[in-house]
């Protein structure tokens, strides 16, 4: 789908990488390596990004990171457009209608971190119909063309394990259940 409308891999891959997660980071040379590209490609949209006023860069040291601009007036629909781009805001739709009381959805993983692959992994907090969520998944990794891992806690046992120090996955909150808190 964001092929036809963009058709620099390049730029796709840069969209994904900083604004799934706004809050990374990411400097010119390890997405030149993390998308096996040249840096002049790379550098090339991060200039065109940057102009534009979507990105905002800092210097570190000898590196220049670069993030996501979010007080960008498009921020939140280019941000929008890469969930549904990736599938993920038709599994948080269809479950929050129909599968018992959800309270959380994070991305995990290398999505989490602004990283590209085939594979998305989900976590889902409350209770939730497994059954219907396991068909759910099979249905939705069909449309997106990925596939889709997934862990449901309750919400005693997610405040149990995001509790522990030792909790090493970095975890990127999708949406919450307002109405919960």
């Amino acid at each position: 789908m964001l092929e036809t409308l963009i058709s620099s891999r390049t730029r796709i891959k840069l969209l994904l990488r900083l604004f799934l997660n706004p809050s990374s980071t990411a400097y010119l040379r390890g997405m030149a390596e993390e998308f096996n590209e040249s840096t002049n490609a790379i550098r090339l949209e991060l200039n065109r990004f940057e102009e534009a006023g979507m990105l905002v860069s800092k210097n570190e040291g000898n590196k220049k990171v670069y993030q996501a601009n979010q007080e960008h007036p498009l921020f939140k629909d280019i941000h929008s457009i890469v969930l549904k781009y990736l599938g993920i805001d038709r599994i948080i739709e269809t479950v929050i209608k129909r599968t018992g009381n959800l309270e959380k959805v994070y991305i995990t993983g290398d999505y989490a971190i602004g990283k590209e692959t085939d594979i998305l992994d989900l976590l889902f907090i409350g209770e939730i119909n497994k059954n219907y969520l396991t068909n759910l998944i099979g249905k939705v990794e069909g449309m997106i063309g990925k596939k889709v891992r997934y862990l449901t806690y309750s919400s005693e046992e997610w405040s149990r394990i995001a509790n522990k120090e030792n909790a090493s996955v970095k975890n990127l909150l999708l949406w919450e259940n307002k109405t919960e808190i």
